[in-house]
């Protein structure tokens, strides 16, 4: 098991990683079974995924209904945004839009 999932936002100290070029998703309204697995099966229908994982948790580690999903580049990512929001996933409608990341300061 990875524990990636678990790691704070501002993982990176690398300053080049602070901002988002773009291909990184915000992805809510997830069901509490889905998987990192099935959440990058959905989005690899868009094109390549880099990253998807699930927030969880962290004293249940149960599901907390929403993720992040890398995708490898920009327009891959918009195709996300423009077919997969509001799409069907698990019997849950989900949510995508791309996550708004600033330089701390």
């Amino acid at each position: 098991m990875s524990y990636s999932r678990y790691r704070s936002r501002s993982r990176s100290v690398d300053s080049s990683d602070v901002e988002n070029p773009g291909n990184n998703l915000f992805v809510t309204g997830l069901s509490s079974r889905l998987t990192d697995r099935d959440l990058e099966k959905h989005f690899s229908t868009e094109g390549e995924v880099i990253d998807a994982s699930i927030v969880l948790d962290p004293w249940t580690r149960e599901s907390r209904g929403f993720g992040f999903v890398t995708m490898a580049t920009l327009k891959e990512a918009e195709r996300c945004i423009k077919y997969l929001d509001r799409s069907v996933l698990e019997g849950r409608v989900i949510t995508v839009e791309k996550i708004l990341l600033t330089a701390a300061g």
